[in-house]
């Protein structure tokens, strides 16, 4: 089956892929898709329900305790398996892109690079890491020789949010497989399409039966697949509050879990910085407003030098204003719709909420003029605002940005450091070694300097509510591997 045989009409899909094959539901919901460019029915697909979860556990739960099966194959034959399903992923990289684009309003251009490209580099950079990884062996202080074994942690339940759904779920499948673990993949009802385009590519792969299982569903059915018992580890993307459920769940259970959540990160404008949009646009655009300003690492607090104020306004006004809003799936778009007409009128409330509080709005601040249908938002700059009223303070996840005033370098770096959260920053300065300098003192995941960009080989997370644990580098192998010490 090909999900996108027919882009121009409406996808209708009727089996999941559960333990290698395409198999009925056991229920009879419906998932629907619409388009946030339009409103209209893009697809449907089954709405699992617990039975269908209870299907997927036990595909993965004998794919991986077979002894013969996918974790009792050595790395190196494991690899073998990842290269290929990564050629099956870039065979379909256009679908990929204009799946993802036309679900959650990415525009086509970043989807292209991200939702089409990252998964295959994923794949095949755990490949390569997991094959090449050395036998561990330590001198004992006890006159022994001390081994230690990386073995598969087990099943692997992995719940995807819809704003990077097909990155983010590599960052969880890729080490994962690499590692010797088998899955069930939730992804989020707002982007189910692209989920199946990667069951198609698995299957052409030849992934093993039940090595990788896809069941789209709604917040009950993850719910019941974090505390299901056939389930060794839990790997969740999405809001700090449902982080927090999760959280408590896998404790009770003392099951591993890595959580992926929310973050209001800054961005500091040092007082040396050189504004220039002609040089800079890209790199701000990808700091502050990607993917319509749906992205959880966002520098959505823009910190200002009380000396340059108003020239640091000028210019983000300049810039969020420049950008090019349209359909998602129109290559010159650079600002899409939100996902969903609900999420609009959330980010609406937020703005609102931000003219309530004093705050000055400077460019945007309302829905676009030239656009009569779809979930679109402008591009909003707040002024004259500081770190504690709403905007400041709370994950919007649109595209809106406030601009605070500090005195100096110190100032700046408690502002940006006052917060609940801390996954994600970027510090912009003439001088590297001074912005080095305040990037190492943020309490933060992650940090950027003059542009940000997440990489395969740096560890990816956050610290405080942005969650806990790492995905992508070593470290996202390490997160899917026990560790048992042999003492020779």
């Amino acid at each position: 089956m090909s999900i996108l045989s027919a882009p121009d009409s409406v996808v209708a899909i009727d089996r999941l892929f559960i333990d290698g094959r395409w198999r009925k539901p056991e229920g009879t919901a419906r998932i629907r898709v619409t388009s946030p460019n339009t409103g209209e029915v893009l697809g449907e697909v089954p709405d699992g329900v617990s039975a269908d979860i209870d299907a997927a556990v036990a595909a993965a739960r004998r794919a991986f305790d077979d002894p013969g099966g996918w974790s009792g194959l050595a790395p190196t034959e494991r690899a073998v398996y990842l290269r290929r399903f990564a050629d099956e992923i870039d065979k379909r990289k256009d679908s990929f892109a204009t799946a993802v684009s036309s679900q959650n309003g990415m525009p086509i251009t970043l989807a292209a690079q991200l939702e089409a490209a990252f998964p295959s580099v994923l794949l095949r950079y755990y490949a390569d890491l997991a094959a090449a990884q050395p036998e561990d062996l330590r001198d004992g202080m006890f006159g022994h020789t001390i081994e230690v074994q990386r073995s598969p942690l087990g099943v692997v339940g992995a719940i995807v949010p819809w704003n990077f759904p097909q990155a983010i779920t590599a960052f969880k499948y890729a080490p994962a497989l690499a590692a010797g673990c088998t899955l069930v993949i939730k992804p989020s009802p707002e982007t189910v399409l692209d989920a199946f385009l990667l069951a198609e590519a698995a299957e052409a792969a030849g992934l093993p039966a039940g090595v990788l299982n896809i069941v789209p569903a709604g917040r009950e059915i993850g719910a019941y697949l974090v505390s299901h018992p056939g389930i060794d580890k839990v790997a969740f993307t999405g809001s700090t509050a449902a982080g927090m459920s999760i959280a408590e769940a896998c404790g009770r259970l003392l099951r591993p879990v890595t959580l992926e959540l929310g973050g209001k990160s800054a961005a500091i404008v040092l007082d040396d910085a050189v504004l220039d949009l002609q040089k800079i646009g890209d790199e701000l655009l990808m700091a502050t407003l990607a993917n319509n300003g749906q992205t959880c690492y966002l520098g959505t607090r823009v910190l200002a030098p009380r000396s340059r104020y108003a020239e640091v306004v000028d210019a983000f006004t300049e810039f969020a204003a420049s950008l090019t809003i349209g359909d998602s799936l129109d290559t010159a778009t650079q600002v899409g719709p939100m996902v969903t007409a609900a999420h609009r009128n959330r980010v609406e409330g937020y703005i609102a909420r931000g003219r309530s509080d004093g705050g000055r709005i400077t460019t945007g601040g309302g829905r676009p003029s030239d656009q009569d249908r779809g979930w679109f938002v402008q591009p909003t700059v707040f002024a004259d605002v500081d770190n504690t009223v709403t905007i400041s303070r709370e994950e919007i996840f649109g595209p809106v940005l406030s601009v605070i005033g500090y005195d100096d370098d110190d100032e700046a770096v408690a502002i940006a450091n006052d917060s609940e959260f801390g996954l994600g920053g970027s510090v912009w300065s003439a001088d590297p070694q001074r912005a080095l300098s305040v990037a190492r003192r943020l309490r933060t995941g992650t940090v950027g300097l003059g542009h940000y960009m997440p990489d395969p080989v740096a560890p990816f997370g956050g610290i405080k509510n942005s969650g806990m644990g790492r995905e992508l580098g070593p470290e996202g192998l390490a997160a899917y591997q026990n560790l048992k010490s042999i003492f020779r």
